[in-house]
C-alpha cells in the first residue's frame, strides 16, 4: 500500500555577485534561518516565473534566470512539519537556478515567510547557520561552473 503524503515544489535563486551571495532571512512558525531567495509555485506558474517573483518579494531585486542548477528532494517527517500543517509525510522538490540581478534595491519582505534580505559574503556564509539549501545550491553552482569551463 502506498504512502499517504504531500508534495510541495519550490524554485530557488543563487544569485552570485562580486564574491557574495543574496540571501533571505526565513523566520516562520517559529523556525528562522538564511536561505536561498525562493519559494512555492503558484498554480498555472511554471518554475521560472516562480523563482523571478519569489525573489523579487524577498530581496526586492528583478532576476533573470541564467540555467537550472538542478533538482533537489527533501523528505520531512510529519513531526518535523509546522504545528497546523497537515501531518503527513512531506515531499518537498526545491528546483534550483542560477539567475543574475537585472533591476532593483535590496528590500526586505513585509508580512511574508521572510523578513531580512542581504548579500553575504561567501566566505561568511558557513557562520550564519544557513538553511541546508544554500549549501546544496552552492554546491550545485561549483559543479555546474566547472562542467562548463
Amino acid at each position: 500500500m502506498a504512502e499517504d503524503f504531500d508534495v510541495r515544489i519550490g524554485a530557488y535563486a543563487v544569485v552570485i555577485r562580486d564574491g557574495s551571495i543574496l540571501l533571505s532571512h526565513w523566520n516562520d512558525h517559529g523556525y528562522s534561518g538564511w536561505t536561498l531567495p525562493g519559494g512555492g509555485l503558484e498554480a498555472r506558474e511554471d518554475a521560472p516565473a516562480a523563482v523571478v517573483r519569489e525573489v523579487r518579494e524577498e530581496t526586492g531585486f528583478g532576476v533573470e534566470t541564467q540555467e537550472l542548477l538542478g533538482v533537489d528532494s527533501i523528505f520531512i517527517p510529519p513531526e518535523r512539519r509546522f504545528p497546523g500543517d497537515n501531518r503527513r509525510l512531506l515531499h518537498a522538490l526545491r528546483i534550483i537556478y542560477r539567475a543574475r540581478v537585472t533591476s532593483g534595491t535590496l528590500t526586505h519582505e513585509l508580512g511574508g515567510s521572510t523578513d531580512q534580505a542581504a548579500w553575504v559574503p561567501l566566505d561568511r556564509v558557513s557562520e550564519l547557520g544557513a538553511t541546508p539549501l544554500v549549501q546544496v545550491g552552492l554546491k550545485l553552482a561549483i559543479r555546474n561552473a566547472a562542467g562548463t569551463e
